[in-house]
């Protein structure tokens, strides 16, 4: 007992000292710091308003503290710039959540890892070799399999009269897509499911669910050691479970491998042909841990991006109409969207970009981490401190966006703006190096899932529930997620 007493004093001591040495440094300006949680309590339960409310009053770029973590907070498409384009080799480290050290799996992360040469590998697999033009070309009818899927299961419920979980539904689409892009074969089913797919699907679920939960070890990482939310213990269950699938399925191909050799083509076959070439740079332990990266990364944003999305056509019925309309005059009333189609489908695309601008999947970029002392804009960044960048913010910009809380897809018509990266004003996927290397299959995907959804049906509320009645609130995972899931009822269109 005296022992942790003791500990205890100088750990509270050690956090007062670094509070009271703060102000010392050439920082960013930014609310006063209490002792030993710092500005803790200005963050409520949806972080990226309260934050966005915070830099209102101090400046696009900001600066809390976070426990024991110093956190600079840019809000503002140059300093965005500044960190990711101007001096983004300073700021290419992250800051590892706590939750990510369950099974190492950080290690084997191109999410998490460093800049270094493992990560360079991967990233060069996944750019060169996985998401190219040619390779995602040739598995377009792989993605219009998986939404006739998709509108396949919506036409059965409304046919029922059953409201459809849209959220859900684009989940189990954006899972299918993958584990069918992977492992050619599917892992989530519409109607019921069971066994190893059920399994898996709640691991990936849980392991996001775990890694964004608040976690004393990320604000004070002198208690990694004790796990006293247990955070990590139950990360560890939930990503052992989603090797174990993984392995499973490696095995089941190198056994079809001996016997047929590499016939799949798929992303399962591209990594385990790297690792019989090059065998010195990644082995099947990493290739495990990447698959599952994939998985954790792309699932939960694209069944985002459609829920708000379709949320927002519901709730501005008038941008609802444009987009049927148009539909109905390039592809034709009722009929089926594909891949090709949506280079002449203009507002299609704007509604996209309006989505992704007022609700981007993350609030923020994974938080960067300077290795060294750091000047921007005439304030030090400190080595070990964490960098956001508040994509939420960015999309939120008076300067940038004429009323910028209006839904107003218009906006983009006669504007070059993009979501690419090349344009700091919207960042959803990022910018520089550690953008989302998933980026060029989820612009084909979104706009084929929404373009299939609004010209194959007729959505209401359930209930009988008004537009203007929908609740736009929030709830914060891997993604910023309606708090109520959406549920809307279809009604088929007629093929005209």
């Amino acid at each position: 007992m005296e022992y942790t007493t003791i500990l205890l004093g100088v750990f509270i001591a050690y956090v007062i000292f670094k509070a009271l040495t703060r102000k010392s440094k050439n920082l960013p300006p930014g609310p006063h710091v209490l002792p030993i949680i710092g500005n803790l309590h200005l963050v409520g339960s949806i972080p990226h308003k309260s934050i966005l409310k915070l830099a209102e009053k101090y400046g696009p770029i900001m600066s809390l503290q976070f426990g024991q973590i110093p956190t600079i907070v840019v809000s503002s498409p140059s300093m965005a710039k500044e960190i990711l384009q101007k001096q983004d080799i300073s700021f290419a480290g992250k800051r590892i959540p706590d939750a990510l050290n369950a099974h190492n799996h950080w290690q084997f992360s191109v999410v998490w890892l460093p800049a270094n040469s493992l990560w360079r590998t991967l990233r060069k697999i996944l750019t060169s070799n996985i998401f190219t033009n040619n390779r995602l070309e040739a598995s377009q009818h792989l993605r219009s399999q998986k939404v006739r899927d998709l509108v396949e299961y919506c036409k059965k419920s409304g046919e029922k009269g059953e409201a459809v979980e849209i959220g859900q539904a684009a989940y189990r689409t954006s899972l299918n897509l993958l584990s069918s892009t992977i492992f050619s074969k599917d892992l989530a089913d519409y109607y019921s499911e069971t066994g190893a797919p059920r399994e898996f699907k709640d691991a990936i679920w849980n392991i996001l669910v775990e890694s964004v939960k608040p976690n004393l070890a990320d604000f004070f990482p002198i208690l990694s050691m004790f796990d006293l939310q247990g955070i990590k213990q139950r990360a560890s269950v939930h990503f052992g479970k989603g090797l174990k699938i993984m392995e499973s399925l490696v095995n089941e191909r190198l056994e079809h491998r001996e016997v047929h050799g590499a016939t799949h083509n798929d992303i399962l076959d591209i990594f385990l042909n790297y690792c019989d070439e090059h065998p010195e740079e990644i082995d099947r332990h990493r290739v495990k841990h990447t698959i599952l990266d994939l998985f954790i990364a792309g699932t939960d944003t694209t069944s985002s991006v459609t829920e708000w999305t379709m949320a927002e056509l519901i709730k501005n019925p008038h941008v609802m109409k444009k987009a049927k309309d148009e539909l109905s005059q390039v592809i034709g009333k009722g009929k089926s969207l594909e891949e090709s189609d949506v280079a002449r489908l203009p507002y299609l695309r704007c509604i996209m970009k309006e989505a992704l601008r007022k609700h981007p999947p993350g609030p923020f970029l994974f938080p960067r981490r300077p290795e060294e002392d750091v000047e921007v804009a005439g304030y030090t960044i400190p080595k070990g401190s964490q960098v956001l960048v508040s994509i939420y913010a960015l999309g939120r910009d008076p300067e940038s966006w004429k009323d910028p809380l209006t839904f107003n897809p218009e906006r983009f018509l006669d504007s070059e703006l993009d979501f690419r990266g090349n344009h700091f004003e919207m960042l959803p996927f990022g910018a520089g190096r550690r953008s989302c290397p998933g980026l060029p299959m989820a612009v084909r995907m979104v706009p084929l899932i929404l373009g299939s959804l609004i010209n194959s049906f007729d959505w209401q509320l359930d209930g009988g529930m008004k537009p203007e009645d929908l609740s736009m609130e929030e709830k914060v995972g891997l993604t910023a997620q309606l708090a109520h899931s959406l549920k809307i009822v279809p009604t088929p269109v007629k093929e005209e």
